[in-house]
């Protein structure tokens, strides 16, 4: 019986040997396993710190971009205006030289000062559709005084005009898409 016992013991104290050999590398596989899944968040967590950085710098370039192509478009706003103004100082410019010219001819003079006015009302002409074709176009001064659109310089008695009628324009008015660029300059009737 003594045998017994003492098989039993051996036996007992064999299996917990096992058992704690068994438990040892499986305290050993979890810490592996907590090592590799620590490097691999720490990995993960390394990538998105990339990714951010990548993004955060997109994000500045294209804004820092934008501030360039704003600065830029601002700056050839009036490209398109100025442009279509060329005409019309070319054909001041001629006109210029046509004056010039008929100081020295004094024999045609007529004949040059009616082109000359002709020349200026095309040029005004196409002065105003070159600006018209941008938005700015002249306030209307026929008809009654309207404080958002003309500033009264003058009051005078005029018999043919009703009370608070334009009378004269001193100075046209202009307007740039529905905004008062520069009010006409106006006399009305009292």
């Amino acid at each position: 019986m003594q045998d017994n016992k003492h098989d039993e013991q051996l036996h007992d104290e064999q299996l917990q040997q096992e058992t704690e050999s068994l438990e040892q590398p499986s305290q050993d596989c979890d810490c592996t396993m907590e090592d590799s899944t620590n490097e691999a968040l720490q990995t993960q967590i390394a990538e998105l710190k990339e990714q951010y950085v990548r993004a955060y710098a997109d994000f500045e370039n294209t804004k820092k971009r934008l501030e360039r192509d704003k600065d830029q478009a601002l700056e050839y706003a009036y490209e398109r205006i100025a442009k279509d103004l060329l005409p019309s100082i070319d054909a001041l410019e001629i006109a210029l030289k046509s004056i010039q010219d008929s100081k020295t001819n004094a024999e045609h003079t007529d004949s040059i000062l009616s082109k000359i006015e002709e020349g200026i009302a095309l040029t005004l002409e196409n002065l105003l559709k070159s600006l018209a074709k941008h938005g700015i176009t002249p306030i209307a001064t026929d008809g009654a005084f309207d404080p958002n659109f003309h500033d009264a310089i003058l009051q005078v008695e005029s018999p043919e005009h009703n009370t608070g009628d334009i009378v004269a324009v001193m100075q046209k008015g202009y307007t740039y898409k529905e905004r008062v660029l520069r009010p006409s300059m106006v006399s009305i009737a009292k």
